[in-house]
């Protein structure tokens, strides 16, 4: 991923309302379409510019070609608001983040996987191959013109995850079974999401349930997969990660990292 810096110049007397409205609506939609990374973002204020620096998952996430429709909306705003379109200066590549899959690459995938956790901030969707995230924008606009539903999706599921891990109160128990029940609201929009993508990429996606709790690694081995009862257990861990694939459901799990201890 990238560290990448935009300059905003006004062309014209305006107000900060204005401008503040404009560039921040342009960053919402660059973020729905997965060009952006994250969900904060400082906007410096200078004289008469005002600069931003942003995680991208590749060098050129900020090409036009990329741009939903949304985004293109959001730039004819920012001519409105009296501010010309950004300057774009990479700044470089970011030390503590995972390498993305290319344009190139992004549709040769034998599968891919729906997957977050709420220390990544990566694209929630990954090659099933190599395991590293792929672009959204690498992907037709999954509903509504961009990748807002799946970003809504990733937001969701990785708030419920830091509040189950941090096991403080008594809403982890609420917040494990979104995660982790194949009968959750939060299952059900997510595989929904999974089967969009299967559709418009036409390669077999698969959707992440977590799992923890369990009596023992042997009877952990042993479950069925929650969703049609079937063996879903692989001869060998995926990524060191999945040790279930369900390839009627399009579901991988893992042992209950509790038992794993």
């Amino acid at each position: 991923m990238y560290v990448v810096e935009l300059q905003f110049e006004c062309f014209d007397n305006t107000t900060i309302d204005a401008v503040e409205k404009s560039i921040n609506g342009l960053l919402d939609a660059l973020r729905y379409n997965g060009q952006v990374l994250g969900r904060e973002f400082p906007i410096i204020i200078g004289e008469g510019e005002f600069r931003v620096r942003l995680i991208c998952p590749e060098s050129d996430s900020l090409h036009p070609d990329y741009h939903s429709d949304y985004v293109k909306v959001c730039l004819q705003r920012l001519t409105d608001a009296k501010v010309l379109a950004p300057k774009v200066k990479v700044l470089g590549q970011d030390l503590n983040s995972e390498q993305t899959v290319s344009y190139q690459e992004a549709g040769q995938s034998s599968w891919q996987i729906l997957y977050t956790t709420f220390v990544h901030s990566c694209s929630p969707l990954r090659c099933g191959d190599t395991f590293r995230p792929i672009p959204l924008y690498h992907n037709p606009p999954t509903l509504n013109g961009d990748h807002k539903s799946i970003i809504k999706w990733q937001t969701e599921w990785q708030a419920c995850d830091e509040i189950q891990m941090a096991g403080a109160t008594e809403a982890k128990h609420s917040t494990l079974a979104e995660i982790s029940e194949v009968t959750s609201d939060l299952f059900r929009r997510g595989w929904d999401l999974r089967g969009r993508l299967e559709y418009l990429t036409k390669i077999p996606t698969y959707y992440y349930l977590y799992r923890i709790g369990g009596e023992s690694v042997e009877a952990e081995l042993e479950r069925a997969c929650p969703r049609c009862g079937g063996d879903w257990k692989v001869a060998q861990p995926l990524h060191d990660i999945f040790y279930f694939k369900c390839d009627d459901c399009r579901i991988v799990s893992n042992v209950s990292w509790d038992q794993l201890k």
